[in-house]
C-alpha cells in the first residue's frame, strides 16, 4: 500500500483517496505528516447510495437527444462484475443504416450476404411495420433481390393482414407460391387484379379456396393469359374449392392455363360434373383423382424468405387490433345489459352451405404421365391433320377464308375487350 505525502506548497491539494483490497478510502489529512504509524483511515463513501451512471452517445442535437447504449456489448464475468466491449465498425455501420433504411436510394448490385444482414437488422427494429417508412424500405429490397426477400407467401385466413398491409404485399416480386385461402376477397379485390400482372408471372402455385369467387372473377383472372399470353402463364397448381358461384362456364376459362398440372374445384357450383370432367381431360389432359391429393394440403404452404418474420410482425399487429375491438365490444355489451345504451341487432352473416356428400364431390384433378394422357389425343390430332390435308388439296374458296378469319377474330367478346383496356 502506498500513500501520497502532503505537498509542501500552500495550495490545497484536496482530498486524497487510497484503494486498499478493492475498497476506496479517503486519507485524513488533519493528522499532519504521514509516518509509519498512521492510523487506518475511515471508510468514506465516494458516491451517494442512489447514484447511477448512464452511457449516452451521439448527443449532437440538444433539442432531440437520443440515448444510445447499443454501441457497446455488456457482459457479466463469473464474479458478477459488469464488463463492456465496443462493437465492430461493421456492426455500428449496419445499425446506423438500418435506423435510416428508408433513405436508401437503391440496393441493386449490392452483395446479397450483407443485404440479408441489413434486412435482419431493420426487421429487428420493426422498421417494416411502420406505414410509410416500411413500404419504402421494403420496395428497395424487393426491387434488388426479388425471390430472396420472399419466395412463398401464406396468408391463409389473414384477411386483416391483407387489408392493413396491401401495398406491402403487392411489393413482393417473383413469388412462386401464394396461399390466399379463406380470405373472402371476392371478384373485384385489388390483390386478385395484382396477381395477373407481370410482377407475379412467376407464381406456379395459387390457392384461392373459399374466396367468394364467381365466373366473372375467373374471366378477369385469365384474360391476360387468354389474349396477351402473359400473367399466370406458368401456373401449375390451382385451388378453387369452396367457391359455390363458379359454374361450368367459369371452368372453360381455365383451359388457357396450358401448364396446369393440378386443379381442385371441389364444392363449386357445377351442374354437369361428368361433362366438366370429360372436358378437362380432353382439353388440358387432367385426370380426375379418386383420392385427395397432397398438393392441396395447406399445411405444406409456408412463408419462406427474408421477410418471414416481417409477415409475423404484421400478423401480431393485426391481432392487437382484434383484441382492442373485442374489449370495446365487451364494454358495449355490459352497457347494453345495464340499459345505458340501446341495443342494435347485428345482421346475421350467412355461412358457407355445407354439402351432404363430401366424398363424392372430391373434384381434384392431376396430369397423368405424358404417354398415357396424350394417347387418346394423338388419334384425334391425326384425324384432324388428315382432314386438313384433304381440304388443302381441294383449296379453300374466298368465302371460306373469310369465315375462318372472322372466327379467329370473333373469339373475344365485348366484355373481354373492355377488360383488356383496363390493363
Amino acid at each position: 500500500m502506498s500513500y501520497c505525502l502532503k505537498s509542501e506548497s500552500l495550495l490545497d491539494t484536496g482530498p486524497i483517496y487510497v484503494r486498499e483490497n478493492g475498497h476506496l478510502y479517503m486519507v485524513d489529512q488533519d493528522s499532519g505528516t504521514v509516518n509509519n504509524a498512521i492510523p487506518k483511515p475511515k471508510r468514506f463513501r465516494l458516491f451517494s447510495k442512489g447514484f447511477s451512471v448512464e452511457l449516452c452517445m451521439n448527443r449532437e442535437d440538444d433539442s432531440a437527444r437520443k440515448e444510445r447504449t447499443d454501441h457497446f456489448i455488456f457482459t457479466y464475468t463469473k464474479e458478477g462484475n459488469l464488463r463492456y466491449s465496443a462493437k465492430s465498425l461493421f456492426g455500428l455501420v449496419l445499425d446506423y443504416i438500418s435506423d435510416n433504411v428508408d433513405h436508401i436510394d437503391s440496393l441493386i448490385g449490392f452483395p446479397e450476404q450483407i443485404a440479408e444482414k441489413l434486412f435482419s437488422a431493420a426487421e429487428a427494429r420493426q422498421k417494416f411495420t411502420e406505414p410509410v417508412i416500411g413500404l419504402r424500405a421494403l420496395q428497395k429490397f424487393t426491387e434488388a433481390y426479388g425471390s430472396l426477400v420472399l419466395c412463398s407467401l401464406c396468408l391463409q385466413n389473414r384477411y386483416l393482414v391483407i387489408s392493413e398491409k396491401l401495398e406491402e404485399i403487392k411489393s413482393f416480386r417473383e413469388l412462386t407460391c401464394l396461399d390466399l385461402s379463406c380470405c373472402k376477397l371476392g371478384d373485384n379485390h385489388e390483390l386478385l387484379e395484382h396477381i395477373t400482372k407481370e410482377a407475379l408471372s412467376s407464381v406456379t402455385r395459387l390457392l384461392l379456396k373459399d374466396n367468394c369467387l364467381s365466373d366473372a372473377g375467373l374471366r378477369r383472372m385469365t384474360a391476360p393469359v387468354r389474349v396477351m399470353k402473359r400473367g399466370l402463364e406458368n401456373l401449375s397448381v390451382l385451388d378453387l374449392s369452396c367457391n359455390p358461384e363458379i359454374t361450368d362456364i367459369g371452368i372453360g376459362y381455365l383451359f388457357s392455363f396450358k401448364k396446369l398440372s393440378y386443379l381442385d374445384i371441389s364444392e363449386t357450383g357445377l351442374k354437369n360434373v361428368k361433362a366438366v370432367i370429360q372436358r378437362l381431360q380432353t382439353q388440358i389432359s387432367l385426370v380426375h383423382s379418386k383420392v385427395p391429393l397432397k398438393e392441396f394440403d395447406h399445411s405444406n404452404c409456408k412463408t419462406e424468405g427474408w421477410a418471414e418474420q416481417t409477415v409475423l410482425q404484421w400478423e401480431q399487429l393485426a391481432m392487437k387490433t382484434i383484441q382492442i375491438k373485442e374489449t370495446l365490444k365487451s364494454r358495449t355489451t355490459t352497457q347494453h345489459f345495464y340499459g345505458k345504451r340501446r341495443r342494435i341487432e347485428e345482421p346475421v352473416t350467412c355461412t358457407l352451405v355445407q354439402t351432404k356428400a363430401k366424398a363424392s364431390e372430391n373434384l381434384q384433378f392431376y396430369k397423368d404421365k405424358v404417354q398415357n394422357c396424350h394417347f387418346p389425343l394423338l388419334k384425334k390430332e391425326a384425324a384432324t391433320s388428315h382432314q386438313f390435308k384433304k381440304i388443302k388439296g381441294k383449296g379453300l374458296t374466298e368465302q371460306e377464308r373469310d369465315r375462318t378469319s372472322k372466327q379467329k377474330h370473333t373469339c373475344l367478346t365485348v366484355e373481354d375487350w373492355d377488360l383488356l383496356n383496363t390493363y
